[in-house]
């Protein structure tokens, strides 16, 4: 069984201004999280990433500039030698329905931990809001709350 280290993306690893990051131009990297992955990938943690993105239903951005953004996020951990195992994103916004994959709900973490034959004891979640944690929590995973944009490296979460 491996080890997991599940992040939010908006606000752990990129700046949220408090809002949607709707273009690659306004995706920009925290300070700190590649020295932070890269400690985590040394620990043997496999890397994974949940993320809501609700601007989609809302028709804030597309899917496309999803993908875009996303795109731009895993080259730039590539450059730095760090490998993302998957990208589980919810599109869905409650004012535009129900769906099981938004976070609180744990259906991402559900999948992974069967995917990746993941070790829940051993695993965390780092998350800026509390739904983050709640999902994780569902299944076993030890949930860490941090503060949004804030520098992973200066803390001693691993």
């Amino acid at each position: 069984m491996k080890s997991a280290l599940f992040l939010d993306r908006d606000g752990v690893i990129n700046h949220d201004p408090g809002d949607y990051t709707c273009s690659p131009a306004d995706f920009e990297f925290n300070p700190g999280i590649f020295e932070f992955l890269q400690k985590a990938i040394q620990q043997d943690y496999l890397l994974i990433v949940v993320t809501n993105q609700g601007g989609i239903a809302k028709e804030l951005y597309s899917l496309e500039t999803f993908n875009a953004i996303n795109q731009k996020m895993l080259n730039g951990f590539a450059a730095e030698g760090i490998e993302i195992a998957e990208v589980y994103y919810c599109r869905h916004h409650p004012d535009h329905g129900k769906c099981l994959c938004r976070k609180p709900d744990a259906l991402f973490f559900e999948k992974a931990v069967a995917r990746f034959d993941i070790d829940v004891a051993h695993s965390l979640m780092i998350g800026d809001r509390e739904r983050d944690i709640e999902a994780a929590a569902a299944v076993g995973i030890r949930g860490i709350l941090v503060e949004r944009n804030s520098n992973l490296s200066l803390q001693n979460l691993l």
